[in-house]
């Protein structure tokens, strides 16, 4: 039987339930996630959710990223919004030898 995590800290196990009802408690629960509108999460999946999150996030403004993979779960961290590179300040010495 395998914990499904809610929020960090809060894990729930359906006793008598099948692979495929947890899948979708899963799904329940990053919808609700994706739809609290919350800037950045992560959450522990079953392998075979990711297509389904990944479908999920891109159409609700969310982009995803595995940060792990163990005997058939994945980390992923959703994100939204536009992230700013990270800039570099760059030596130019073209200016110096001016």
């Amino acid at each position: 039987m395998r914990h499904i995590h809610v929020v960090p800290g809060l894990r729930l196990r359906f006793a008598g339930r099948d692979e495929t009802f947890n899948e979708g408690v899963e799904i329940g629960v990053l919808a609700a996630q994706l739809a609290s509108g919350i800037t950045e999460f992560t959450m522990m999946l079953a392998a075979g959710t990711l297509d389904q999150a990944r479908m999920l996030a891109t159409n609700m403004g969310y982009r995803l990223h595995v940060t792990s993979i163990d005997e058939g779960t994945v980390e992923v961290m959703f994100l939204t919004g536009s992230r700013r590179p990270k800039l570099q300040l760059v030596c130019n010495n073209l200016l110096a030898r001016s």
